[in-house]
């Protein structure tokens, strides 16, 4: 098997059973994680969480990105203007992670205003693995 076939297939077993959407997305941040890694084995849900619920320590008001959207990925978070953000969980969000230039705004705006830095292929499709076994 040819390893971007198998880094396909790794972030397929790993989500579930991602819509073709979500799948292209994933395809995209695995092949990005290989080409910073050659030994990249995949995506992490257990990876995910933790970087979810980390404290970034940068930002007293956006300490996390549970901050805003809860430690529980299945309810609705809210911005710090006090705007509803529907539920990260794909299993509430069914659509969520869907649209790669959707994704890529919203990490890197949350990436930057979190960690003050963009997020790497892998901490991103770490972060969508957690929210699809969600």
């Amino acid at each position: 098997m040819k390893k971007a076939a198998f880094v396909s297939f790794a972030a397929c077993v790993l989500v579930g059973m991602a819509s073709a959407g979500q799948q292209s997305v994933l395809d995209h941040y695995a092949a990005a994680a290989t080409a910073a890694d050659p030994g990249f084995g995949g995506f992490s849900a257990n990876r995910g969480e933790a970087f979810f619920l980390a404290q970034a320590n940068v930002n007293p008001d956006t300490a996390s990105c549970s901050s805003c959207h809860t430690s529980n990925p299945r309810s609705p978070g809210k911005t710090r203007a006090g705007q509803r953000i529907e539920p990260m969980a794909v299993s509430v969000t069914p659509d969520r992670f869907s649209d790669l230039a959707k994704v890529e705004k919203w990490f890197r705006r949350n990436c930057d205003t979190v960690l003050k830095r963009e997020c790497t292929a892998m901490e991103k499709g770490d972060f969508i693995a957690f929210m699809s076994s969600q």
